[in-house]
């Protein structure tokens, strides 16, 4: 079994206040639905990777817009983790946007889209006729 090391539990605990402090303590107007989807830390706990979604919001302006806030309230957020959480040394936080809810959706519409076109194209055998090994 895989002993959990320390920067995922570091990574854990850093996605789990984040999300908190994100949806209760960031009141920028501009900031929309953005959530948490994962923390990935470095060796020496000197940056963390923090991996953000939004919430019905796909464009490229508002996702910049989003995460400039974000960056913006960095060191408020560190400030409050160091609070919360206790490190030696709180990593600093880079916000990215998580892109895989986004080609999630893409590849459920092309596999929804394909099922479409096949039982269209197998749809024009009439229902009383089966094919030949069925009879």
């Amino acid at each position: 079994m895989r002993e959990f090391k320390r920067t995922d539990r570091v990574a854990d605990q850093l996605q789990q206040e984040l999300a908190v402090l994100i949806q209760r303590e960031i009141k920028d107007p501009r900031l929309g639905m953005v959530t948490v989807s994962g923390v990935t830390v470095s060796r020496d706990l000197g940056y963390a990777d923090v991996y953000v979604t939004l919430l019905g919001d796909d464009e490229p302006e508002r996702i910049k817009e989003n995460l400039a806030v974000l960056k913006r309230a960095g060191g408020f957020l560190r400030s409050q983790i160091a609070r919360r959480i206790k490190l030696r040394h709180v990593p600093e936080l880079r916000f990215h946007f998580d892109e895989s809810v986004v080609r999630g959706h893409k590849l459920s519409s092309l596999i929804d889209e394909a099922v479409e076109t096949d039982r269209a194209r197998h749809g024009d055998v009439a229902e009383g006729d089966e094919p030949e090994g069925q009879r």
